[in-house]
């Protein structure tokens, strides 16, 4: 059986995005790999093993298209309220919180935030399938 271990994100300013994570989710530098080209950085917490790699290509100053197929990368937090709260007192403009319903059926409960990049981050309330 395979291990899903991390997914990676290209990011114009290492300092920028490492805080934004840091702050925003608890991530903190697990490695950082330097080469010529380019730089990977991956980050992690205690929670969870899985990575988020943030690749930062030497002398882009652009940012990236996003364009149209992009999903989004997703956390699960215990008081969606007091974490939306938060991420506005930080000033990362959090949308608004979200009921999503499939019928009658509560499936989640969730807002999103843009990274620096503009990356989407649902931000999930834990119950259910989200644990």
């Amino acid at each position: 059986m395979a291990k899903f271990v991390h997914s990676m994100i290209r990011v114009t300013d290492e300092a920028r995005a490492v805080a934004f994570y840091s702050t925003a989710f608890g991530l903190a530098v697990a490695d950082r790999l330097e080469f010529d080209e380019f730089t990977l950085v991956y980050l992690s917490n205690a929670d969870s093993d899985f990575e988020l790699e943030l690749t930062i290509n030497k002398g882009r100053r652009a940012p990236y298209d996003l364009g149209d197929g992009y999903g989004h990368a997703a956390f699960v937090v215990e008081d969606l309220e007091a974490e939306h709260a938060r991420l506005t007192a930080e000033g990362f403009a959090p949308r608004q919180i979200v009921d999503f319903k499939n019928g009658t059926e509560r499936v989640a409960r969730f807002f999103f935030v843009a990274d620096p990049d503009g990356y989407q981050i649902e931000v999930i309330g834990k119950g259910g399938r989200f644990r």
